[in-house]
């Protein structure tokens, strides 16, 4: 796993305990991810994490991460991957999405508030 990822991961983990979602924006800046591209970099890595818990069927981490543009949703890209990855049946932009990420932001809060410092 390249650095990023894990960063991600772990600062990620942290989060979902304190029951907390953060932008792309504000995860690039307190990763203090270099240009260019910095969100891009952050969707990559979230990717990365989505295939990670895919395979062991935990809860995305990713759903932790928001667009403020897309009111409180992660970016279409989530739903996206989730759907490829056989987790997610609706649109990038339909009306599941809200339903879908309420469910996924509350499984991961729940797992890695019981997951003892993993």
């Amino acid at each position: 796993m390249s650095s990023l990822p894990k960063r991600v991961r772990e600062h990620l983990k942290e989060l979902a305990r304190r029951r907390e979602t953060i932008t792309y924006r504000d995860l690039a800046r307190r990763l203090e991810v270099q240009p260019p591209n910095t969100i891009h970099q952050v969707t990559e890595a979230l990717e990365v994490l989505m295939r990670e818990d895919h395979a062991t069927a935990a809860p995305f981490l990713a759903a932790l991460v928001i667009s403020k543009v897309r009111k409180g949703l992660p970016a279409p890209g989530f739903f996206y991957v989730a759907r490829m990855l056989g987790r997610f049946k609706g649109l990038d932009t339909g009306p599941d999405t809200q339903t879908y990420h309420a469910s996924e932001l509350e499984s991961v809060c729940d797992y890695w508030g019981r997951v003892p410092n993993q």
